[in-house]
């Protein structure tokens, strides 16, 4: 029996896209493996949001080849898709296959001339259909991802990813809420929508339909929670909130993107908010959800971006005090507008910037975790690590337990203990 093995790199949109492929070469007769394990077909679904995202892609994709000489090498992906060249030029590649025809993967595979380089990249912009994928399992998880929409339409000054995937497209709502019932048949009860911009879903049939759709997903009998993946500030308007309300599976935990607490800065990114529209959006999240986590992504140096300019996004992070962050700095791409601009920042003043951004928000996520010190808490427990169980509760905080037994799978109510570095440290209680 001949193996597979895969590597993914980046975002969720790409760890469900990796499953559904693994999924097509299991059904093919593969025997899948671990990705540093000998395997006769080696596939690395890769990221290019930043310049570190393409090393790490080309690092992947030599170091598959030393597991096994003869292998065959399989480059998908946002990097492959906006730069096939590059990866042409990478020794032992033999199928690059980009953003599109992940279906026919196997296939292609196996339909290869072993001495040329087989690349299948379309022209993304003119693609207007969701490529259905399906998934039934995921390897060794409690929480399942499910992918809902395609592309993105925003076109953020500094971002490649619309290059990369294309004009929107969404999945038929029916498909959606049948793979749903199968992944709640099959055992997992916690689902993630998941989508390049889950905000567009539906717009491109003709009406904005999220909110309606996660109305229906709520009704599903055995679906305990439902959870978002990133989303824009400004789809979780009066409207949308007025409709999700009684969605009393939909988890209380939004990654609302803000960029920059800049207005300035927001606007040369072309990001589509205020900071008073972001502040106004949070504000009546919590109003509607006590317990709300607000999680985020904030950028660093971007061009332009002076001293009172970051002045102003860490005043604004401070006030809006978010249970989470991701940091990250600027890193030009190119094609992007931003890019091509003359006042780029040094990265010294990225890294110092990067590392305030880093402080100011570990403190705020300590410090909404301390606030369910003594309370009780629903907690989906996932795996053991270092001699504790690890699980999350609804808004997203990471729990650990000591216990005796597999709680993998598990709901389990928990007192928080304490807060240590991000962790809620917590007893069950029967």
């Amino acid at each position: 029996m001949k193996k597979a093995a895969f590597y993914t790199l980046g975002c969720k949109v790409n760890q469900y896209e990796t499953q559904a492929m693994t999924e097509l070469f299991s059904n093919s007769g593969y025997e899948i493996c671990d990705f540093d394990s000998y395997a006769d077909v080696y596939v690395i679904n890769t990221c290019t949001v930043t310049a570190m995202s393409d090393r790490k892609s080309r690092q992947i994709i030599r170091r598959a080849k030393k597991n096994n000489p003869n292998s065959i090498i399989i480059v998908t992906g946002c990097y492959a898709q906006t730069n096939p060249d590059a990866v042409k030029k990478i020794d032992g590649v033999n199928l690059i296959v980009g953003t599109s025809d992940r279906k026919n993967i196997v296939s292609l595979c196996e339909s290869l001339n072993p001495d040329t380089i087989s690349c299948h990249i379309g022209d993304i912009m003119k693609n207007h259909s969701f490529e259905d994928l399906q998934i039934s399992k995921y390897e060794e998880r409690t929480r399942a991802y499910i992918k809902i929409q395609e592309g993105c339409n925003q076109f953020c000054s500094y971002c490649i990813i619309p290059y990369a995937r294309g004009p929107i497209r969404s999945r038929d709502e029916e498909e959606i809420l049948a793979e749903t019932k199968k992944l709640v048949k099959n055992g997992y009860t916690e689902i993630i929508y998941t989508g390049i911009h889950i905000a567009s879903f539906g717009l491109d049939k003709g009406k904005e339909r999220l909110a309606d759709f996660l109305c229906k997903a709520n009704e599903i009998d055995g679906l305990e929670r439902i959870r978002l993946s990133s989303i824009e500030p400004m789809t979780l308007n009066t409207e949308f909130t007025n409709k999700i309300k009684d969605c009393s599976k939909l988890c209380h935990h939004f990654h609302l993107s803000l960029q920059s607490g800049c207005d300035e800065t927001l606007k040369r990114m072309n990001r589509k908010y205020t900071t008073e529209q972001y502040k106004k959006i949070v504000e009546d999240l919590r109003t509607l959800y006590p317990d709300v986590a607000i999680t985020t992504d904030i950028m660093t140096g971007f061009p332009g971006e002076t001293d009172e300019e970051f002045s102003k996004t860490l005043e604004f992070v401070n006030e809006i005090q978010f249970a989470d962050a991701h940091i990250f700095q600027y890193s030009p791409r190119n094609g992007t507008p931003a890019a091509k601009r003359d006042d780029q920042v040094a990265p010294y003043l990225k890294e110092e910037r990067s590392k305030k951004l880093i402080e100011v928000c570990a403190r705020s996520r300590d410090n909404f975790i301390s606030s369910f010190i003594g309370k009780e808490m629903c907690v989906l427990f996932e795996q053991p690590i270092k001699g504790f169980f690890e699980g999350k509760t609804s808004n997203y905080i990471t729990v650990y337990v000591k216990s005796d037994i597999n709680l993998q799978g598990q709901y389990k109510k928990v007192v928080i203990d304490k807060c240590d570095n991000g962790i809620a440290y917590a007893h069950i209680i029967e």
